[in-house]
């Protein structure tokens, strides 16, 4: 394995990861209130987040897709507003480390950015709710930077149904199919991670450009409603499209599912909501982890994905997702942005050649964004703007 790692770490100095969802700017927002001195990234912020420059220097990162999620008891305006302050995030964290981070909004700006030795920073926001029903705050997104946006989180919204949630509008509205054209239109990719099955294939129907799933693993690995099934999986050559293996236990790892859904029972037991991560609530988690130990994911776990994944929707239509920051626990080998080149010798090891690795990391994801922007020349000559409203749609 010493073999493979060094080979890992070469392969990923010329072809780095493009990681589709990281929620440091939530951990900021919910740790130091935006106070990015309190948690300088150009130090070791190993005892507090996942990520740190040194740390996605050493996991040979070249992209990443930085999460604007914002939780969805947010609603409405202050959705937005929230949105806003994690798109300000990303901004200052731009402006405060240019020599490390590089503003991305194009294909071409990632491939600079890995040119210049910079890590290309993209915006992605996370669910629906964050436009608040709203065309043209879904355009003004984009103009702010946007790159993708998750239909959903966990979830529904007024048209889209989530994976998490009872089925409400049976996937996609219409207006919620206006979104996706809209966001096609824009430049923007739709972003199938959290969503319900239905909704993924509502999508797939709707949609003129390629999808992405940010930070989703495969269904028929791990089945966790999270997950991408296999028939949407076969959807995405024809859809041209990039499924992003997550990192998260709970989603690729059978009984992870099960162990976490009694660590949930525990938390909501003691009136804490099920994402909590303070203090507090990470206590209760270490003392149900002690008397009922945790299964525990690795790198070979995530590989069995992506082997999973590459067999069904092919090569060209796979990538990376790790959710760093926005998850309580990692697999072992991946225990922060660090841990890629595990990942990628562990693949190697199963016989992945360094071209099959160079889309997986890099080539797959610089592709979907390019193709994006290319449907989004092609329509703005053939339409306008929608100003469509949800009322007038969905009645």
């Amino acid at each position: 394995m010493t073999d493979a790692l060094a080979r890992a770490r070469a392969v990923l100095a010329e072809f780095p990861v493009v990681d589709g969802h990281n929620d440091l700017p939530w951990a900021l927002r919910e740790q130091v209130t935006y106070d990015i001195d309190a948690r300088d990234i150009a130090t070791d912020q190993s005892a507090h987040l996942h990520t740190d420059l040194a740390r996605l220097r050493a996991g040979g990162v070249g992209a990443q897709f930085w999460s604007v999620y914002v939780r969805t008891d947010l609603t409405g305006d202050a959705a937005v507003s929230a949105t806003l302050e994690q798109i300000d995030c990303v901004d200052q964290l731009i402006a405060r480390y240019p020599g490390d981070l590089r503003a991305a909004l194009t294909a071409a700006d990632m491939e600079a950015a890995r040119a210049e030795g910079r890590i290309a920073s993209l915006k992605g926001a996370e669910g629906g709710h964050s436009i608040n029903n709203s065309l043209a705050t879904l355009r003004a997104l984009y103009t702010l930077g946007v790159r993708y946006m998750t239909l959903t989180h966990n979830d529904n919204i007024a048209w889209a149904d989530s994976a998490t949630d009872e089925p409400g509008v049976g996937g996609l509205s219409a207006f919620g199919r206006e979104v996706v054209r809209e966001m096609n239109r824009e430049g923007m990719l739709v972003d199938l991670s959290h969503v319900a099955a239905t909704t993924m294939r509502a999508a797939l129907d709707t949609t003129e450009a390629p999808v992405i799933f940010s930070h989703s693993s495969a269904r028929a690995v791990c089945d966790h409603p999270r997950n991408i099934p296999d028939d949407v999986l076969e959807r995405l050559p024809g859809n041209g499209g990039v499924a992003m293996a997550t990192f998260v236990p709970k989603f690729v790892l059978q009984a992870a599912v099960d162990w976490t859904a009694a660590a949930d029972d525990n938390l909501r037991a003691h009136g804490f909501h099920h994402l909590d991560s303070s203090p507090e609530a990470m206590k209760l988690h270490r003392a149900f982890e002690e008397s009922t130990p945790r299964p525990v994911a690795t790198a070979a776990t995530v590989a069995d994905h992506l082997d999973h994944m590459r067999e069904v929707a092919g090569v060209d239509h796979i990538g990376i997702g790790g959710d760093y920051d926005g998850t309580a626990f990692t697999p072992d080998g991946l225990g922060d942005v660090s841990g890629y080149p595990n990942l990628i010798a562990e693949l190697l090891t199963r016989g992945w050649s360094t071209a099959d690795l160079a889309k997986l990391t890099w080539g797959n994801a610089v592709r979907v964004l390019g193709a994006a922007q290319d449907v989004a020349r092609d329509l703005q000559g053939r339409r306008g703007p929608s100003n469509a409203t949800l009322e007038q749609l969905d009645g």
